[in-house]
């Protein structure tokens, strides 16, 4: 037996304002989705943005729906509709916010095990790394890749 370790790194800012001007924009472009989000349900405001490899950047917003769970989250929204409308272009960044009544939850937003899987597939179909930023109140994480939030990707079919 060989026992083994997975490490992540990641980057850790404090405010906004120490993202480079690529990552602010789409960081603002997930917040500002955020005023799209539908969830008389959990009341957790979630919105997502997605920079494409021609630097359009299209937006998405948590769904929730009565019959649970055909509601869905933002990260999915944004991605999916990137990919219906651009379906020629990587995505090569996304940015994830959330919180109530329009402030930042304090921890940076994280996508839950489906989004994640989803963010792979379009890694993998784009043939280039995404970097993922988790943007919270005071505390973002970027990661520079969807393996270091999801490792051993299921990609194997």
């Amino acid at each position: 037996m060989t026992e083994k370790e997975i490490n992540i790194k990641f980057h850790e800012y404090s405010s906004l304002d120490e993202l480079n001007k690529e990552d602010r924009e789409l960081a603002d472009a997930a917040i500002d989705a955020m005023k799209g989000s539908y969830a008389p349900y959990s009341h957790f405001n979630v919105g997502a943005a997605v920079r494409l490899s021609n630097g359009t950047i299209v937006q998405g917003a948590n769904q929730e729906n009565a019959a649970f769970p055909s509601g869905l989250c933002a990260e999915r929204t944004a991605m999916f509709h990137a990919g219906a409308t651009y379906p020629d272009k990587a995505m090569v960044s996304l940015a994830i916010a959330g919180g109530v009544m329009g402030r930042l939850a304090k921890a940076p937003a994280t996508p839950c095990g489906a989004c994640r899987q989803v963010m792979a597939q379009y890694q993998l179909k784009g043939g280039r790394p995404m970097s993922v930023i988790m943007i919270g109140d005071g505390q973002i994480w970027k990661f520079d890749r969807v393996d270091d939030i999801l490792p051993l990707i299921f990609d194997s079919i």
